[in-house]
């Protein structure tokens, strides 16, 4: 049966709506697809379920295709299991929590690992039983403290979750490329762009992760990419220490006043008019930045780290998360700093951070860590922890020493790529798919074990790997589209060919009915425009703005036996017999 719109539940806008920051967003609330309900959580209309469908549809062959299982779990879920492996407080903020009747906690499922591995450790005791691998589509629940950009960061979304089970190592090894293949044919077959990036695993855990990421310059994750190869986003990129070099020729160190100079800029002022070197001007790069962070771990408790970065770079705030997880990080706060006054904002060095200066140590014990770009033996124009106070030559090994590295300022396009392959260039990209080698962290917790072929008790290893299944109905919309609606590709459009009768005569209302009957008994999906009394004009932005790829009018030229086909995507119109349409339809399609 043709999908009629003078009765499907459908009422288009011409008006964007307020709170549309992307045109995903924008469109798919327009085009009568989804509808707001409160920040970040939405009702899907009759449309937006037709196009979810499809990628569901997809994803489910190809998950067939590499041997994986559908269960369905429940989103509303017991404390037990998630405090047991420690994410009831990793999460923090961003998980559901609530309580029954009873007073028992419970939460809103934002990944689902536990009651996965609890469902396998129920029903399977033997090696004989792996590997398996099963999924679901469920929708998860995370408490974003800025849910934006319609359907791209929600509170609630549809995910695919998958998670394998193998006895060994190289088990795991194959089931996570199983299921990174099946990613890969999954979003060549919905016609999205992709990259497969190195991760950070984050709260998750594991050995290995990758992301699946659209390249899109409204995307929330900045990736880098080099010509030779290498790719990852930028919390899973670590250089390595920089070699030595030889500071025995360096000046001695030498604190002088540096009146109005708590910034970079104006340090880098001040040197070269009261302190000019001969082999040049100073810069940036000369001088070393002391960073205070504040790390708050899932149980509450905060701590102070002071990070050395080279002037000339800022601190990545998802750097630092993720090289400090699973503590949240934010900038000190005033009342970070009345606690340690010997911190003295704009002139701090590495001796108040628990660090050597100058063979003295320091009282604070506030760890001091060193971006791994800080060679041993160089020397940096740097903070005296003296108000007004900086000094020069102040050399790594000889004047101070740290308590490790943090490998979190910055990247920047050109730094050369950690593996050697080249130069590095930054790109932003929608995270769409991820895929995590999990290891033993759950089993472990959870004791996941199975008798092994020997008869004795092994850990399961486990992979975990997710789609966002509703985030790729908004990457597609993303990305197909004009100013005058979307234009779906042929897999996940709501219909094969939307038909228009356009007139006021009985001839194209029943032209229009012939070639969706047509249409569908030839296997295709039609949508059919059958309202009375609304305009052809209406009718025509109607369907530009829904994005069916093709559209048949039926208007006046009925009467002569012709119709037009149109290719949303190209543009392109053209008169065809009306008797041939259909035909003419499915050959433009194949």
């Amino acid at each position: 049966m043709p999908i009629r719109l003078s009765s499907l539940f459908l009422r288009t806008l011409r008006e964007d709506p307020a709170d549309a920051e992307v045109d995903s967003h924008r469109l798919l609330v327009r085009a009568g697809y989804i509808r707001k309900n409160a920040p970040g959580i939405f009702t899907w209309l009759p449309l937006g379920l037709m196009v979810k469908a499809k990628i569901e549809k997809i994803v489910r062959e190809e998950m067939a295709n590499a041997g994986a299982q559908e269960v369905f779990f429940p989103a509303l879920l017991p404390r037990e299991p998630y405090e047991a492996t420690g994410r009831w407080e990793e999460y923090g903020d961003n998980l559901f929590r609530l309580q029954d009747r009873k007073k028992a906690d419970y939460l809103l499922a934002p990944t689902h690992e536990e009651v996965f591995t609890l469902l396998v450790k129920d029903l399977y005791t033997s090696y004989k039983d792996l590997p398996l691998c099963i999924y679901q589509i469920q929708n998860k629940y995370r408490d974003e403290a800025r849910p934006r950009a319609g359907l791209l960061r929600g509170r609630e979304f549809v995910m695919k979750d998958a998670y394998s089970f193998d006895v060994s190592d190289e088990g795991l090894a194959a089931s996570y490329q199983a299921q990174r293949d099946a990613y890969e044919r999954i979003f060549q077959r919905l016609g999205v762009e992709y990259a497969v990036v190195k991760a950070d695993a984050g709260a998750m855990g594991g050995s290995k992760s990758e992301e699946f990421l659209n390249p899109s310059e409204i995307g929330e994750d900045t990736f880098v990419r080099s010509p030779g190869g290498f790719a990852a986003n930028v919390e899973a990129v670590r250089f390595a220490v920089a070699a030595d070099v030889d500071g025995s020729k360096n000046p001695a160190a030498e604190t002088h006043p540096s009146p109005n100079t708590p910034t970079i800029a104006t340090l880098v002022d001040y040197s070269n008019q009261a302190h000019p070197r001969a082999s040049g001007p100073w810069s940036a790069a000369d001088t070393l930045k002391n960073v205070v962070l504040a790390l708050t771990s899932p149980e509450g408790k905060r701590e102070l780290v002071v990070v050395g970065v080279p002037g000339d770079r800022e601190v990545d705030q998802k750097r630092a998360e993720a090289w400090f997880g699973p503590n949240e990080v934010e900038a000190a706060t005033e009342a970070d700093f009345a606690k340690f006054p010997q911190l003295v904002k704009g002139y701090i060095g590495p001796v108040q951070a628990g660090a050597q200066f100058l063979g003295e140590k320091a009282a604070s014990g506030i760890r001091y860590l060193l971006d791994p770009r800080i060679a041993r033996g160089s020397a940096w124009i740097t903070g005296a922890n003296v108000d007004q106070h900086h000094v020069w030559n102040l050399t790594y090994g000889r004047d101070f020493e740290a308590d490790g590295i943090a490998d979190i300022a910055e990247i920047r396009a050109g730094d050369p790529a950690p593996d050697g392959s080249g130069p590095l260039e930054l790109a932003r990209g929608i995270e769409i798919g991820h895929v995590f080698q999990l290891g033993r962290k759950y089993a472990e917790a959870l004791d996941l074990k199975v008798l092994d072929e020997n008869g004795k008790l092994v850990t399961v290893t486990m992979g975990s790997y997710g789609i966002g299944v509703t985030r790729l109905v908004a990457v597609i919309a993303e990305a197909n589209n004009d100013t005058n609606g979307l234009i779906w590709p042929e897999a996940v459009a709501p219909a094969d060919v939307h038909i228009i009768a356009a007139g006021k005569d009985e001839e194209p209302f029943l032209a229009a009915e012939k070639l969706a009957a047509e249409a569908e008994a030839l296997g295709l999906s039609a949508m059919l425009d059958d309202r009375q009394k609304v305009s052809p004009g209406v009718k025509f932005a109607d369907a530009e703005l829904i994005g069916v790829p093709w559209i048949i009018i039926c208007g006046r030229g009925v009467a002569d036996g012709e119709v037009e086909l149109w290719n949303r995507r190209s543009g392109e119109r053209v008169q065809v017999k009306l008797e041939s349409a259909v035909a003419q339809l499915m050959a433009a399609r194949s």
